[in-house]
């Protein structure tokens, strides 16, 4: 039960993942605003969960996409609805800490 678990809030290829955050995929974190200014990842933007279908015009500019958040649960429903929205080069990144530890 716990790999099911960890497969649903992780990203499920940590080289992907890595490949993206050093090719320059855009960083997205969608947690809110009072917790993006507590700490982020290294030159990643903020777009709340809530708010995020607002900016699917913008975001469909970019060839690839990271989100995250705090635990991993926001990221996973911003990754779905992502890619419910066409875009298709989206990775779930987890955690911001998982996402400097990776920008290293």
């Amino acid at each position: 039960m716990l790999s099911f678990f960890k497969k649903l809030f992780t990203n499920s290829n940590a080289v992907e993942l890595t490949t993206a955050l050093h090719s320059g995929a855009l960083l997205v974190d969608v947690r809110t605003p009072a917790e993006f200014a507590a700490g982020s990842a290294k030159g990643a933007i903020n777009i709340p969960l809530f708010q995020l279908s607002n900016h699917l015009p913008k975001l469909h500019r970019h060839t690839s996409i990271v989100v995250f958040c705090a635990s991993g649960v926001r990221s996973t429903q911003a990754k779905h609805l992502l890619s419910k929205a066409g875009i298709q080069t989206v990775y779930n990144g987890g955690t911001w800490q998982k996402i400097n530890s990776l920008l290293k």
